[in-house]
Formats: structure tokens, sequence, C-alpha cells
């Protein structure tokens, strides 16, 4: 491929999925280093992206409904205007899918870009049939193995240098992200049990701190009302302050959340809780200390459990 080659990554989401796609956005931008890269997202990883050494451009993506016909010729108009050389499909979603099918009807026709992800018809098809189970880490290298990517690449975020001196926290502090999908309460500890949690943890003179949206400011400010050395940060951190947040604490504790995945990938000591609703051997975070405490009944997980994990 040429130095004016533009090459198209697709990454909608969600955050977990987003950071561990890391490694491949790396490796991608290694192998087509002379290349611009345009990546396709949403909303929540604009800033993240755009402060990455990875792409040169985003793109946000509108996500039309099925019925939206308008909004799917934009993103048809927007695909062909850009000429891309090559399309890294890392979403292999049905939308996706049907972006890369908006491409047969382009006015490129058969010109189409090569297509690395999972629709039937692409020039570099993620043929494995056990690719559903697959990690998602293992699956996004062998997609790209597919594809010619075959040069290891270890994710890398030395770029961010975002600091936490806004948040004014003391110098040893643990977080815990004990929020999660509203609509997967499974997938939730107790919060009386993440209360015990913060509780000992102050009792050795530790500070926690408390992540999560906006949607979890009334309980994470309850928490903390707890505990007179807890801080509640949600809705105050963007992605990079999440990172360099976990980059200097002692511990991270959470659900099967987003977080999470950040907080193992910036090489923290990290335990995450598991329910039967999630499979680690699929979806676990991965980093270079990380611990799954995994019950089929989260209630049968005990704050003792997790505090014998504890090394401070």
């Amino acid at each position: 491929m040429s130095v004016t080659d533009k090459i198209l990554v697709i990454k909608l989401g969600a955050l977990g999925d987003f950071m561990q796609a890391a490694g491949p956005f790396g490796a991608i931008r290694q192998h087509h280093s002379a290349s611009e890269i345009t990546l396709l997202t949403t909303e929540p990883y604009r800033d993240f992206a755009l402060d990455s050494p990875w792409f040169n451009k985003i793109k946000i993506d509108s996500k039309p409904s099925m019925l939206e016909i308008k909004g799917w010729l934009r993103v048809k108009k927007w695909l062909a205007d850009n000429n891309f050389s090559r399309i890294y499909d890392l979403q292999t979603s049905d939308r996706t899918g049907f972006y890369f099918n908006l491409m047969r009807f382009s006015k490129r026709g058969l010109n189409k870009p090569e297509w690395s992800g999972i629709a039937r018809g692409c020039s570099h098809r993620h043929k494995n049939i056990n690719r559903d189970l697959m990690h998602t880490i293992e699956r996004q290298r062998e997609q790209l193995f597919f594809a010619g990517i075959k040069k290891p690449y270890k994710e890398d975020f030395s770029w961010i240098k975002n600091s936490t001196s806004k948040f004014k926290l003391e110098k040893k502090y643990i977080v815990i992200a004990p929020g999660g999908s509203k609509h997967r309460k499974e997938k939730r500890w107790p919060r009386e049990n993440f209360q015990k949690i913060i509780n000992y943890i102050g009792q050795n003179k530790i500070q926690t701190v408390l992540i999560g949206d906006t949607e979890e400011k009334r309980m994470l400010n309850e928490l903390a009302m707890n505990n007179s050395n807890c801080i509640s940060l949600a809705g105050q951190t963007s992605l990079l302050d999440l990172y360099s947040l976990y980059s200097k604490s002692l511990l991270a504790i959470g659900n099967d959340t987003g977080p999470m995945h950040m907080a193992a990938l910036s090489g923290c000591k990290t335990i995450v809780i598991f329910s039967k609703a999630s499979e680690p051997a699929l979806c676990a975070q991965r980093g270079r200390d990380v611990t799954i405490v995994r019950k089929n009944n989260l209630l049968e997980i005990t704050s003792d459990e997790i505090i014998e994990l504890f090394e401070f």
C-alpha cells in the first residue's frame, strides 16, 4: 500500500471492548505507518482516540436506526467518498456488517476496499468457526493475522499524561467501581458489600476513590458519606483521567464493567467480581495483576473473601 492509502478502523464500543482493542489499534498503526488512519467510533471515545497516537482522524458514527433511510444513505456516501483502501471492522456486529453491504452498492461498486471482518464476501474474512469461543484479545489478534498483520503488538498507554492532581487525592488510595450497567443488575455486587470494603480500607488509613458515571452519582455519594476517608468522583473523570487514576492506585476493585478493563491495563493490582452473567474465558479483564472472583450468584461472594486478597 502507498503512503496515500487511507485506512478505516471501526470500533464503536462498549468501553471494555474499546480498551481491549488498544493492541489491535497499535498493530494497525504500526503496519500502516505511512497511511492516514481514521477511526469510526461513538462520542464517548472521541477525546481518548484523538489524544492517542493511533489515528489521524476521528469520525463519530450517527448509528441510524433501521428505518432511518437518510441516515444510512449518509453513511453510504461517507464510506464511498473517503475512498478507503482497507477497512478493519473490529466491531464485527450486524450494524457494521450492513456497512460492508452498503459498500457493495456505492459508486465504487466492485472496486470496494479490502475489508477485514466477518462479513460474508469480504476480502480478509476471519473464518475461524470457533471465533465466538475465543477471548476478545485472541479473537482480534487472529482476525488481524488473517488480514496480514502478523507482528505482535502489546497495548501501550505511555502516551497518557493526564495529571490526577486536580482531584486532590491522598498519596495512598484505592479505586472502587461499585456500579455498572443499569440493565445488568445481575452483574452488580450488593452495595453493602462495597461499604464494608470501604470501611475496612479506611481503618487502614488509606483513601477510597469511587468512580462511576453521573447516573451513579447518588449511590456513590451515599457510599462516600459513610466514611470520612472516601471520595466520590462520579461523573468527574474522562477516560484519560480514569487511566491515570488507576495507574497510581494501590488497588482497583469493581464489578465486571468497562472501567475495570482500564484498571487491568494500567498495570495496577485489579480484583474483578463476576457472576454467571459473564464468562471470563471470553471477556475477562487482562493485565499484569488481575484476579477474577466468580460465583454463579454474586450474593455468595462475601466482603471478607475480597479483603483476603488485599496486599497493601
